[in-house]
């Protein structure tokens, strides 16, 4: 589904990635852990093609994206769905329109059929009936579902979840969480969790790399991780204890 080859990005002088050369297959959950600022939220920036490499190739469904034209890169934005940690939705848009935002703008949708989309992606999160909310009247947690639903407006094969329980409370990380393995399931998609809750990470993740000083080191399954006598994947996971 996805490779990875010797993809590497600078910032300047700045190495945020290097040579990271990987393959996730389809229907995989591959959870990238690492330290704040370690380039995470980068490689997800390139998947998407918002930002591109310095060196190196991205191969989606064995087709690159460097070389792709713009409409190319549009219908592959529609088989991605993209959850951002903020949520990022729209304050003065409420639920419906939020989650038919994506629709409406690479679509042709009449309003019978946003109206049955956009329920059928809110009852997929558990908010059936929150269409007329706005964001402000939402929790957190509940922000995160919509978020969600909007991502899943396309039907995409491969979810991107960039920190997606960072700064919520216990239960409503086990919600979020609940609701990723139940996506995996039933959708069969491809997930890539970007995160540095390890909770999050043994719940929902087939298999972990660690980004350290911009290059991936293979972590394998969670249990594998957590046996791991690797001396920075043990310092990152034990919070350095």
């Amino acid at each position: 589904m996805i490779k990875l080859i010797n993809l590497t990005k600078y910032f300047d002088k700045l190495r945020v990635l290097e040579g990271i050369s990987y393959e996730i297959p389809e229907s995989e959950s591959l959870a990238v852990i690492g330290p704040s600022g370690c380039g995470k939220s980068t490689l997800l920036r390139l998947l998407m093609r918002l930002d591109t490499p310095t060196a190196g190739k991205i191969l989606i469904d064995n087709r690159e994206l460097g070389k792709l034209g713009l409409e190319e890169v549009i219908k592959l934005r529609k088989r991605i769905g993209m959850i951002f940690q903020s949520s990022a939705l729209f304050d003065s848009m409420n639920v419906f329109d939020n989650v038919a935002f994506g629709l409406r703008q690479h679509g042709e949708h009449s309003k019978k059929d946003l109206e049955r989309i956009v329920a059928e992606k809110l009852e997929m999160v558990e908010l059936t009936g929150t269409e007329e909310l706005m964001p402000d009247e939402l929790s957190g947690g509940m922000q995160k579902r919509v978020s969600i639903a909007r991502a899943l407006a396309f039907n995409p094969s491969i979810i991107l979840y960039d920190e997606p329980t960072t700064g919520l409370d216990p239960i409503t990380s086990v919600t979020i969480e609940n609701l990723m393995i139940k996506l995996k399931r039933e959708l069969k998609v491809t997930s890539i969790i970007v995160t540095h809750v390890m909770q999050t990470v043994n719940r929902v993740a087939e298999k972990i790399v660690l980004l350290d000083e911009g290059r991936f080191i293979e972590c394998g399954t969670p249990e594998e991780t957590a046996r791991s006598h690797d001396p920075i994947v043990k310092r990152f996971i034990t919070g350095g204890l």
